[in-house]
Parts: C-alpha cells; structure tokens; sequence
C-alpha cells in the first residue's frame, strides 16, 4: 500500500464518502489516482463496493495509533532575540495562549495525553505544565552546546507511533488526528532558502542542492512504531559524534538521499512556524512578548515604533554577551544584551565611565545607548566590516599599530583591573566547588609567585583594553580601524594588552615572540618579553577560572578554556627559567 492509499483510507475514515472527484478536491490529487487507488484498497480487501472500512483497515489503524507526542523546548532560540531574553520560545503568546499550551490542548483534543517535553534554557517557566495538564518534563541539561538533536535522543525509548513537535509552532487547525497510518513530516507549499528538502511528485521529501527550490519545513511529524527502530538507531549512532552535535533531528531521518517519513503538506496561511521577532510580530501585532525591555530601549533611544525596527539577525554569541543586529530607517544597529551570570562580572557603571573617556578619541564603534545599570547598549554598526585574522601578518601590523597609538594617548580613568584580584575573584564565584583541574592549587601556587617580579618591573601606568583580542578589532570598509567591547578595560600595564592578544589567538611560541616584536618593532627589552610572558601565564590562569565560573553556569567553552589553563603552566616555566632568581629595576 503506498502513501496515496493511505491517504484515502484516512479519508474515507473521518469524513462521509460523496464521490471520488470530491476526494481528489480535499485530498490535492488528481481524479486518476483517486480512481486507482480505490480499485486498490478494494482489491485488497481495506474498504467494500460502498467505500465502507473492513476489518483488514481497522487492524492496520489499530497498528498505528498515536500513542503518545514528544515537544522540543529545550533550546535558546537564538532567532528570537531580544524576546528569548524574558521567555522561551515555547511559552511565547500568540492571541494571548502560549504556544505550547495550544500544542498540548491540540493533543488532548485526540485524545493523546501522554505528553513529554524536552526543556533546557528557562526550564523552570515550564514547571507549571506538570500541573496544569499531566505532562512529563525531560532536562536537556547540554542544550547550550548541543542542538534538538541531542534532546530527541533524551528520549529516544518513547518513540513508538509518536508525534514530534517544535515547540515553537501555531496551528489555526488541529494538525493531530485520533489515527495515523505512517510516518510523515509537515512542511508547506512555501518556499524557504532555510530548508535542506523539496516535495517531489511521490509526496517524498528529497534532498536539495543548495540551487534547487526548496519547501519551508515545519518540523511536525508523526514516527510510527515501524520506523521507530531505525530513527532510534540513527539517534544513538549521531549522538555521539561530535559533528552532529549542532545539527537538528531530522538529521535522524535522512535514508538514500531523502527523508525516510512522507510529506504532510499544512496550509501556509494556517501553520506557522515562528522563529524571529518579526514573524512574532506578523502573526500578533499585540502580543504581549513584542514589549521586551530591550524592545522598549531601542523605541526610547531611536524614538521610533515597533514597526519602524525590522531585519532583526542574531549575532554569533559571545563569551560574555547576547547581540543582534537590527536596521532603522535604513540605519544598522548592533543591541548588546549582558550574557548569564554577566551582572557578576563586570561593572557597568565603570564601563559607562570607559565610553565616556575614550568618546573623543574614536577608537570604537560609536556608542547610541548605554545603560550603566544593566549593561544593555546600542551601537552603530558598520556594513561591510570584519574581524582581525591573527593569523594574517598584515592584520597583526594594524593591530599593534592601533595598540601603540592608543596606549600613548595615556588616559587615565578612576578604576583598575587588578590580575591576581581577578583570579581570585573568578574562584570565589564557583561557590566552593574545586577546580576541575588536579593540580590547580600547584598552578595556582606557581602563578602567584610572579607577583614580586611584576610588581618590581617599571610600567607605563594606563588605561589598558584587557580584551584586545582579534575577535575585538574591527576593520572598516574606509581602511580604519576600531576596537569594541571595553567592558573590562580599566588602568594596567598596556603590555597586558599584547598577553590578551596572543593567549586568545592560541598563539604558538613563535608566534608570541613575533607579536611582541611587531609591538616593539623588534626592539623588545628581554626583561620586558620576560614580564609579558609571565603576564601569558597570569591571564592564562585568570581565563581559565573565568571559564570555570561559566562552565557552571553551563556554558562550555572547550578549546579555548582548555588552552587558557595551558598556557598559565607552560609560560609560568618559560618567565621562571628567564628570570633566573632576578627582579626587574624600578
């Protein structure tokens, strides 16, 4: 029986048989395949001369009832800025009803009660549903670094004739039924640049070229027993490589060269699948979740109207913080939005403080907003810029160029970034849990021991970027150059700023010793490359206990904070072996 017969024998169970031309009106087939598939069914004993479902079809819907719906909350939902800073995207109102309270109420209305959503980031706005309507809640405590993926296979075991839903979907019409009788996929006749499948003529959903059409996928589906084992299987296979762990779980789906489930072809004008602020927006002009705080900000500092915001663009994130991008009358911005556990570690009164001070110099992205309290900002954004390639000579001359200049303005501002405070200070915010690191307290010993020959080396007492990583030079489509992201910035030696540079560009030695020798155009004192190695090896410790403190908070940083910690024992040995028991000179 292929899927066209399937489709008629659902058909002929929900709704009165008129005639067959009627069928192939509600049904989007043509009269010829109507026709066929009917001689089919009643060839194969499935309906009578009067259209009339027999016992053979009755066992068959027996076979793939819906048993059960899996919902897929856990993610952050990046699209969705700046609203998934207050809510998830599960409990966002359409019409003044959460999403995922119009899924669960569709479910119930076929009678499918047995419910478990997948949460992760804001798991706790959803514990009210265990109460309120029976459901059962899975953690995803990883959905920071893993994708749904990793959610559908939590909860592999319980896929068996099962719906699978997004959380973020809206149905006009209830998309579930009381019987199912294979597997299939949602998407519309929409077209979508997003989507990796097209409808073909079988109702089989391929795999496309980047150049083909391709059709918007909603992400409902139902998965029956039959084709559960082989999805399970996928699961356990993907998830535990790496590669896949920023993928979606469809992925789990794909069989020679197409999806292994049929298409469900949904009305576009009555399911939605809504992803950004502006489809938000489209669907519910009113909704509550359009006046977020940072929403408010920009209509404030612009002095326009919800309209008027448009082309919203999640940016990657960062370590510290959460940015989109978003245009106003044909103007760029860039809305910085402080990351998890950020009220912690930076002082927004002193980074206020910073901006002020370096205003007249222009040496970043000029500043719109600022709010010395929350540390939300706006800032113009430049088209067509990037970011610094370390590992571009040219890029590394700019660079040192920029940091020269601007270590010899000499400014000065009422606060400093102490490095050995800092590293204690990062420590103390694990909340008595011990380093994930075995001998942490040896390097830790090791590290403050360069506290007497930093505090014997003579230094040039200024304002210092503390971040002046390549990530943070931005190069302008004019040739100029800008540093962003003064957040930590306070007084320090400036050298510090050279330590930043390489620790965060995972510099090999060479390539540390030649950004050195570009910064001092190779007339570098020896005592001063001793004192910046030994600066590598303190803000490599300093680093690593701030990526500690984040990786309790969830939020891994891999590479990066593993390098960090490396670097805090490697170049402690490089600056003792130099030092040879000598002190610098005041």
């Amino acid at each position: 029986m292929n899927t066209f017969d399937k489709e008629i024998l659902l058909s002929l169970k929900e709704h009165q048989f008129s005639s067959q031309r009627a069928l192939a009106k509600q049904l989007d087939l043509s009269l010829g395949t109507i026709n066929h598939s009917i001689n089919s069914l009643k060839a194969q004993d499935y309906i009578n001369d009067d259209y009339e479902i027999l016992s053979k079809a009755e066992a068959l819907f027996q076979k793939n009832k819906p048993k059960n719906a899996i919902i897929l909350a856990a993610g952050y939902g990046m699209r969705m800025v700046p609203i998934n800073n207050e809510v998830p995207k599960g409990l966002l109102k359409i019409k003044n009803e959460p999403l995922i309270e119009r899924i669960i109420k569709q479910l119930h209305e076929v009678n499918i009660t047995d419910i478990s959503i997948v949460v992760g980031f804001m798991k706790e706005k959803y514990d009210y549903l265990i109460d309120e309507y029976g459901v059962k809640l899975i953690c995803n405590n990883s959905y920071q670094t893993k994708n749904n993926l990793h959610s559908l296979y939590l909860i592999k075991d319980k896929i068996s004739n099962s719906y699978i839903i997004p959380c973020d979907v809206w149905c006009a019409d209830n998309p579930f039924h009381t019987d199912e009788l294979y597997s299939w996929y949602m998407i519309t006749k929409e077209k979508s640049r997003k989507s990796m499948i097209r409808l073909n003529r079988k109702k089989e959903l391929v795999l496309t070229e980047e150049t083909e059409e391709k059709n918007k996928m909603i992400g409902i589906s139902y998965i029956t027993a039959e084709d559960a084992d082989y999805i399970k299987n996928n699961l356990l296979l993907m998830d535990k490589q790496p590669r896949y762990d920023n993928r979606y779980w469809e992925e789990v789906l794909i069989k020679n060269g197409k999806l292994l489930p049929a298409a469900k072809i949904a009305p576009a004008n009555q399911t939605f699948e809504i992803d950004t602020y502006e489809q938000l927006r489209e669907l519910d002009s009113n909704s509550d979740h359009l006046r977020t705080e940072a929403v408010e900000i920009i209509k404030n500092a612009l002095n326009v109207n919800n309209k008027d915001i448009g082309e919203i663009k999640v940016l990657k994130k960062g370590m510290t913080n959460r940015s989109f991008l978003f245009t106003v009358n044909d103007e760029s911005y860039i809305m910085r939005i402080p990351g998890e556990g950020t009220n912690q570690l930076i002082n927004r009164k002193e980074e206020a403080d910073i901006y002020k001070e370096i205003d007249p110099y222009h040496l970043c992205d000029p500043i719109i907003y600022i709010n010395p309290e929350n540390g939300y900002k706006i800032t113009k954004f430049y088209n067509n810029s990037r970011v610094c390639d370390p590992n571009n000579l040219g890029d590394l001359q700019k660079c040192v160029s920029f940091l020269r200049k601007f270590h010899k303005l000499n400014l000065k501002v009422d606060h400093t970034f102490d490095l050995f405070g800092k590293i204690d200070f990062y420590e103390q915010l694990w909340d008595d849990q011990p380093s994930i690191f075995e001998d942490y307290a040896q390097t830790k010993e090791n590290i403050l021991s360069l506290k007497s020959f930093i505090d014997s080396c003579g230094k040039d007492w200024c304002l210092t970027h503390i971040d002046a990583v390549p990530d943070n030079f931005l190069f302008l489509e004019n040739g100029d150059i800008k540093l962003i992201d003064w957040e930590y910035a306070g007084m320090q030696d400036p050298h510090v700023d050279i330590a930043m540079f390489c620790i965060y560009s995972l510099f090999d030695p060479d390539q540390v010793d030649q950004f050195i020798d570009l910064y001092f155009d190779n007339h570098c004192l020896e005592v001063t490359r001793t004192k910046i190695y030994a600066y590598i090896a303190i803000c490599g410790l300093l680093w690593s206990n701030w990526c500690e403190y984040k990786r309790n908070l969830g939020i891994e940083f891999g590479e990066y904070s593993l390098a960090q910690y490396r670097y805090a024992k490697e170049y402690f040995k490089k600056a003792k072996h130099r030092l040879g028991g000598q002190q610098c000179t005041k």
